[in-house]
C-alpha cells in the first residue's frame, strides 16, 4: 500500500449540490446515517443504505476510485473482523463447517457481512464528508453545533480548532513521510526486506526526521498564529457566515427519513 493512498483529511473542491450544502448539515447527515446503519438488522435495511451512499458519491462527483483507494489501510481491519465474526458467533441448529476448535454457523457468516458492510459504509460516508467540506468550514460548522456547551465552560473552539489541524496535517505529514522515504531509499534503506522486526528497525530513520518536521511544523504554526494575535475563539469574526437554506432543510428531511425507513424495515424480517 502506498502512502498516497491515505486520503483522511483531503478536500476535493467542486460545485455539487453536495459541496454546496452547509457544513453543520452533512455532519448531521452523516450522524443520522451513522445511526441508521447500527439501526438496520436486515438486508432491505442495508441495501436501502447503499444505494444512499452510491447516490451521494455520484453527486459529489468525487468518484468511487478516491473511495477505494481511500479504504485501502482499513481492509486489513475489515478482513480480520469478518473472520472473528465468522468464527465466533454462536448460532442455532446444524452448524455449517467444524474444523479443529472452530464451529461456522450460518448466523455467524450473516454476522460477518453485515458487520463488513457496516464498516465500509461508515467508512466511505465520513471520507465522503471530509472530501466534499474543507477543514475550516468543519471547524465552523463543529464549533457552531457545539456552542451551547459552552455554557457548561467546555472549550469547543479550541475542540474544533485541534481536530481541523489535524486533519489538514495528515496530508502534508504523509506527503513529508513520502519525501522521507524516498530520499533514504537513494541512499540504500530499504523498509520492504526481512522480518517484522527489521522492518520496524528499518522504520527508526524515517520516524526520527518525521517527528522533528512534525514539532518544527507546529512551532511554526504556534508563532504564525500568535502574530495575527490569535487568542482563541472569544470575538472572533468569520470571512464566510454559515446560513441554512432551504436545501439544507431537505438532506435533514432526507436523514431524518433514513433512519426511520430503516426502523421500519427491521419489521419485514428479510434475512
Amino acid at each position: 500500500m502506498a502512502l498516497k493512498d491515505i486520503t483522511l483529511g483531503q478536500y476535493f473542491p467542486g460545485d455539487t449540490i453536495l459541496h454546496r450544502l452547509d457544513p453543520r448539515t452533512k455532519i448531521l447527515m452523516v450522524v443520522f446515517y451513522i445511526v441508521a446503519l447500527f439501526v438496520a438488522r436486515n438486508a432491505l435495511g442495508y441495501a436501502l443504505m447503499g444505494v444512499v451512499l452510491t447516490a451521494a458519491i455520484q453527486v459529489s462527483r468525487v468518484g468511487f476510485k478516491a473511495i477505494r483507494r481511500g479504504m485501502k489501510p482499513v481492509y486489513i481491519i475489515i478482513v480480520f473482523t469478518a473472520v472473528l465474526n465468522v468464527l465466533y458467533t454462536p448460532g442455532q441448529g446444524e452448524p455449517l463447517v467444524t474444523f479443529w476448535i472452530f464451529t461456522i454457523y450460518y448466523e455467524g457468516i450473516r454476522t460477518a457481512i453485515f458487520m463488513v458492510l457496516r464498516i465500509t459504509m461508515l467508512i466511505s460516508c465520513t471520507f465522503l464528508l471530509t472530501y466534499t467540506t474543507s477543514p475550516i468550514m468543519l471547524t465552523d460548522a463543529l464549533e457552531r453545533l457545539l456552542g451551547p456547551l459552552k455554557k457548561i465552560k467546555v472549550p469547543v473552539h479550541e475542540l474544533a480548532m485541534m481536530m481541523s489541524i489535524a486533519l489538514r496535517f495528515i496530508p502534508i505529514l504523509i506527503e513529508e513521510t513520502d519525501k522521507i522515504m524516498a530520499a533514504q531509499k537513494a541512499r540504500g534503506a530499504d523498509f520492504e526486506t526481512g522480518n517484522l522486526i527489521q522492518k520496524a528497525k528499518a522504520l527508526i530513520p524515517l520516524l526520527v526526521p518525521l517527528f522533528i518536521s512534525a514539532f518544527r511544523r507546529a512551532d511554526e504554526l504556534a508563532v504564525a498564529m500568535e502574530c495575527r494575535c490569535y487568542h482563541g475563539g472569544e470575538g472572533r469574526t468569520r470571512l464566510r457566515q454559515l446560513k441554512y437554506q432551504g436545501r439544507d432543510i431537505w438532506a435533514l428531511c432526507l436523514g431524518f427519513g433514513l433512519c426511520v425507513s430503516v426502523f421500519l424495515l427491521n419489521h419485514l424480517g428479510v434475512f
